[in-house]
C-alpha cells in the first residue's frame, strides 16, 4: 500500500498531512504510526517515518521534530534538534529541513511564507491553541523575516464538532479566556456540550492576521479507514493509538 498524503492548494511549498495509510505498523497501529511516544515497536515506527521523509524527498534524518506537551512554546530550528526540544511548533528558514508535527485528533496547522521563504508546523490541541501556539509560531516566523499577511496557514485532520463532547467546567475555562468563545460551543445531551476545536482555530489565526486560513476539510474521528484518533481509541477501550504525521518543507 502506498502513503496517502493530503494536500493544499493554499500552501506552495512542499507538505504533506499523512494518512494513516502505507506504514508498516499492524494492530491498532495499522499503518502508519509515526508516534515515537506510542507502544508501537520501535523499528516499525522507524520505517514509517523514512517512508515519509523519502515522500518529502528529503533524508530521513533531516525531518525535525518536538516533544509535544500541549504548551504554547515554538522554536526555531535550522537542523534537527537531539533531544527534541519540548514545545508545539516550530519554524525554519532553512531549505531542505523538513518540520514534523504528530497528531491524532488535534490540529496539525502548517504555515508559509512562500515570499520570505519560511515555513512553520504547530501541534494545536484545545490547551495549545486557548494558550496561543498559533500566535506563537506567527512571532517565531516574523523574527525570520515572514509576513503575517504573506502567511498562508492550513489546519489538517482533526477532530470535528460533532464528535468532541466537552463538559460545563472545560466551557466555563474558554468563557474566562473571552465570554465571546461560546460561540464555538453547541448544547449536547444532558449538561454536556460540542466544542468546534476547527473553528476555534480559523478564529485565532485569522484574528492573528494570516493571510489566509483554512482547514482542509476531514474528521479524524469519523473515519478510522483514514485516521488514527485518540478520543475514538479510548471510546473503543485500546490499549493505545498510532499518531498521523504532518510535514512541511521548503
Amino acid at each position: 500500500m502506498t502513503l496517502e498524503s493530503l494536500t493544499s492548494h493554499s500552501l506552495s511549498v512542499p507538505h504533506g498531512f499523512f494518512t494513516r495509510k502505507g506504514g508498516a505498523s499492524s494492530g491498532v497501529y495499522a499503518s502508519l504510526n509515526c508516534g515515537v511516544g506510542s507502544t508501537d515497536q520501535r523499528d516499525m515506527v522507524t520505517i514509517n517515518r523514512e517512508r515519509v521523509a523519502q515522500a518529502m524527498d528529503i533524508a530521513s534524518d533531516q525531518m525535525a521534530s518536538v516533544y509535544q506537551v500541549h504548551s504554547a512554546d515554538a522554536v526555531i530550528v535550522d537542523a534537527p534538534l537531539d533531544p527534541s526540544p519540548k514545545a508545539d511548533a516550530m519554524v525554519t528558514s532553512t531549505s531542505g529541513l523538513g518540520l514534523a508535527i504528530l497528531t491524532a485528533d488535534c490540529q496539525p496547522v502548517l504555515f508559509a511564507d512562500d515570499k520570505a521563504g519560511v515555513v512553520g508546523a504547530a501541534h494545536a490541541g484545545w490547551r495549545g491553541a486557548l494558550d496561543g501556539v498559533l500566535e506563537t509560531t506567527l512571532e517565531a516566523m516574523e523574527k525570520l523575516g515572514a509576513s503575517r499577511a504573506d502567511t498562508h496557514a492550513v489546519i489538517g485532520p482533526s477532530i470535528s464538532q460533532a464528535a468532541y463532547e466537552v463538559g460545563p467546567e472545560f466551557l466555563d475555562r474558554f468563557v474566562e479566556s473571552d465570554p465571546e468563545n461560546t460561540r464555538f460551543f453547541a448544547n449536547g445531551e444532558g449538561d454536556k456540550y460540542q466544542f468546534d476545536l476547527i473553528a476555534f482555530g480559523l478564529h485565532r489565526l485569522r484574528n492573528a492576521g494570516v493571510g489566509d486560513a483554512s482547514w482542509i476539510g476531514h474528521c479524524t474521528y469519523s473515519d478510522p479507514d483514514r485516521f488514527y484518533s485518540y478520543r475514538r481509541s479510548v471510546h473503543q477501550k485500546e490499549a493505545d493509538y498510532g499518531r498521523l504525521i504532518s510535514v512541511i518543507r521548503l
